[in-house]
């Protein structure tokens, strides 16, 4: 992709200051978008990628809020129109996985992975909608491929980003005709911090339930977003993109 392929873009993208999320930031700035990072807790993290893509020539800005707080949420996008005029990308990345089994799962874990992860898309889609039906736009959710095909003991993990399918395509619908495009990635398993812990057997495992066996790596998804960020994705929406080496088919 050349280097200009978002110039002058605005993107945001939660839960960017590790990652996929931070390796989303950095291609999208990498292609000349400038890049809102989103932390919620680790202003540090966010303020390193910022660094970092300032370092190699390109434009981004610290942004906090939780995503589960739909007031939060309102101001700092309000204000980030204010600055901007226009938001043109965003990326519902920002995630988190509370694992048991149902039996075990308490109301507060259900609720807060349900808070995250599918709420938070809600109230972040909601608060950029109406500027991008202005000027036109792409939103992104971060499904995963446990939405898709479920997984014991993800049962709240699943629900949330199943429940983010069903938002991506109805959203789509209602807003294809004003020039915004919604679509969904599905990552498989990929390699991060956790899955680097793991001993090598738990490695070699994972691999065998995998098609191209192997995993996938943070950028494997960075592509895919900056793909349906760009031209390249304008006539595709409503879908949910599959990034799991094969394990959904």
């Amino acid at each position: 992709m050349e280097t200009s392929l978002l110039q002058n873009k605005i993107a945001i993208v939660t839960g960017g200051s590790r990652g996929i999320g931070r390796a989303i930031c950095l291609k999208l700035a990498e292609l000349g978008a400038k890049v809102y990072v989103n932390y919620s807790s680790r202003a540090d993290a966010a303020e390193e990628v910022v660094a970092e893509i300032k370092k190699n020539g390109g434009d981004a800005t610290v942004v906090g809020f939780n995503v589960n707080d739909a007031n939060a949420v309102e101001t700092a996008i309000k204000g980030i129109v204010e600055q901007e005029k226009r938001i043109d990308i965003l990326v519902n990345n920002a995630g988190i996985s509370i694992d048991a089994l149902l039996m075990r799962m308490s109301d507060d874990d259900w609720k807060k992975t349900v808070d995250v992860n599918l709420n938070g898309a809600f109230y972040c889609s909601k608060a950029v909608i109406k500027t991008m039906m202005k000027t036109g736009g792409t939103i992104i959710n971060m499904s995963s491929v446990v939405g898709r095909m479920g997984n014991a003991g993800q049962t709240a993990y699943a629900a949330s980003k199943a429940g983010l399918i069903g938002f991506t395509k109805s959203l789509a619908k209602e807003v294809a005709s004003r020039g915004v495009r919604v679509n969904a990635i599905a990552p498989g398993f990929i390699t991060t911090d956790m899955t680097n812990a793991l001993p090598e057997e738990h490695r070699e495992k994972l691999t065998q339930v995998i098609p191209l066996k192997r995993l996938g790596e943070a950028k494997d998804i960075a592509d895919t977003v900056a793909f349906l960020a760009s031209d390249s994705g304008s006539y595709i929406t409503g879908q949910v993109i599959g990034v799991d080496g094969g394990m959904y088919m």
